[in-house]
């Protein structure tokens, strides 16, 4: 590598070297755009053609988002879900973080009518604007879990959480989320069945043939007035996670 090597290559060679050499870990979260870019005087499409060069080279994975991170090279066989985690990133994306896998979704948001059942669970008239957000979370690009997330757009819609995954505050959990506007959810509340995944969900989720889910409905409420503020159908494909309640007292 010489001083007329293009500056892109010489930043991908440099995290490049650090992931070779142990000094980056699997599920490692790298330095943003703009964070190169600064330091390298660049702009920032040194720093994006770098990634890109590292994602094609499979070493890292992008996170729409949330930024660029370390691929793991093997996939957990078994992916843990933790309760009562609390995080300003996304819990999805911090618990298959530490189990040495990268985090990453693909997600659809759109305005709409509140069906009876979505509005009963949020505690709202039938009919009334909700945010519907569709995603599909995968474990260093490979699918394991979906969700279909509503939230009442009188609560959210004059706020810059409106749109879950679009903004500063994108790539965030719920949590983090409500407490731009002042407002604590705690724990969600969730009701976990097992069942035969449908043949869409299976689809998405890569099952041939369809197996079993872990289907979750879980409901988030505002601690101060017990009022709903997001309501979501999980589901995990039950070969890939093993779902653990409660935490080992420290002596």
């Amino acid at each position: 590598m010489t001083t007329d090597t293009p500056k892109y290559l010489q930043v991908a060679d440099q995290i490049r070297a650090r992931i070779e050499s142990g000094d980056l870990a699997p599920g490692d979260r790298l330095p943003s755009v703009s964070e190169i870019s600064a330091e390298w005087g660049g702009s920032s499409s040194l720093a994006t053609a770098a990634y890109r060069l590292l994602v094609d080279d499979g070493l890292v994975v992008s996170r729409h988002g949330a930024g660029h991170y370390v691929r793991s090279r093997e996939t957990p066989e078994l992916l843990v879900r933790q309760h009562r985690r609390r995080s300003e990133d996304s819990p999805f994306g911090q618990g298959v973080a530490e189990q040495g896998a990268v985090g990453s979704w693909r997600h659809d948001s759109t305005t709409e009518q509140a069906s009876e059942a979505v509005a009963e669970r949020l505690g709202i008239e039938p009919g009334a604007a909700v945010m519907h957000t569709s995603y599909v979370y995968l474990a260093d690009e490979q699918p394991v879990q979906l969700a279909e997330s509503w939230e009442p757009l009188a609560l959210t819609g004059h706020s810059l959480v409106a749109l879950p995954e679009v903004g500063p505050y994108a790539g965030v959990g719920v949590a983090a989320r409500m407490r731009v506007l002042s407002i604590e959810v705690g724990d969600p509340v969730e009701r976990v069945r097992a069942r035969m995944a449908n043949r869409a969900e299976a689809q998405a989720l890569g099952m041939t043939p369809p197996g079993p889910v872990l289907a979750i409905e879980r409901t988030y409420y505002d601690q101060a007035t017990a009022r709903p503020v997001e309501t979501a159908d999980v589901v995990m494909r039950g070969d890939r996670w093993v779902s653990v309640y409660g935490q080992v007292p420290t002596p």
